[in-house]
């Protein structure tokens, strides 16, 4: 998408990411409207961004009420007219504690931020987007730990919340209108709210001029930290190890595939 006199939500964009993006992409001729419960830190972000002569207001909200989302849109058509592309950001990091004891509580809180937080951004935005028949787009922010897991221990309510969020946008690319375009932003390690240290973590300002240029080119893995293709490797030879130990191709293999069925036109039985 060229962002050039577009306008464009970024929930979380107050800070860190979000704002980092905020800026490029305001840079790119872009209108912004930022989302976070945060008000105090929402006009620390709009004055910032109206430093650099980008246009800029906010919405203090909250991604986990779907009421609160749908008022967020209602705000950000009546601003603008139109909303041209959803930057799904808002993110949290949640309990560090191994899986056993994690806190079911604690689990769920975060999951209603990660995942249906970027769920109720989908549908509100998404189903607009749907209507008018416009080009727009839908971007998410997951994780390098929606590829692998980069946190290995202490974080499975984190690391499961990014791969679900991956396995939603790759859904959603399959399904949304031709108008609509839908990219998965994969941080690394970027200096953060959420980031415990700051070295060696990349810069978010960093981090956004490699996003932004992806953004514009319609690619859908947006990406940024080379040596992860290192630890997607590993998952990935341990899988393919196992499959050729235990379940090598074989002629006529591809009959129990479910893609392969459903693009033939053969009826996939569901099981209940």
């Amino acid at each position: 998408m060229d962002f050039a006199g577009k306008s464009v939500v970024i929930t979380g964009g107050a800070t860190g990411i979000g704002f980092a993006l905020a800026k490029r992409l305001g840079a790119a001729g872009a209108k912004v409207v930022l989302c976070e419960p945060r008000a105090d830190k929402l006009a620390e972000a709009v004055a910032g961004l109206d430093a650099l002569g980008v246009e800029a207001r906010s919405f203090a909200g909250d991604v986990t009420d779907a009421a609160s989302v749908e008022a967020l849109a209602d705000f950000a058509w009546a601003a603008h007219g139109r909303i041209d592309a959803i930057v799904a950001n808002a993110g949290v990091g949640g309990p560090r504690t191994k899986v056993i004891d994690s806190d079911a509580e604690a689990a769920r809180a975060l999951f209603e931020v990660n995942f249906w937080g970027v769920w109720n951004c989908i549908r509100s935005f998404g189903r607009r987007f749907q209507a008018e028949g416009l080009p727009s787009a839908i971007y998410a922010t997951a994780s390098e730990n929606a590829l692998f897991n980069a946190v290995r221990t202490n974080g499975g309510a984190y690391v499961a919340s990014k791969h679900a969020v991956l396995g939603l946008m790759d859904m959603l690319r399959n399904e949304a209108p031709d108008h609509v375009e839908v990219g998965v932003i994969i941080p690394g390690w970027v200096k953060s709210d959420l980031t415990r240290h700051a070295e060696p973590a990349m810069d978010a300002d960093a981090f956004a001029d490699r996003i932004v240029p992806q953004m514009e080119s319609g690619e859908f893995y947006l990406v940024s930290h080379p040596y992860n293709v290192v630890r997607m490797e590993e998952r990935w030879d341990e899988a393919y190890a196992a499959f050729a130990k235990y379940a090598p191709r074989a002629p006529g293999d591809e009959a129990m595939d479910v893609q392969t069925a459903i693009e033939s036109g053969r009826p996939v039985k569901r099981r209940d």
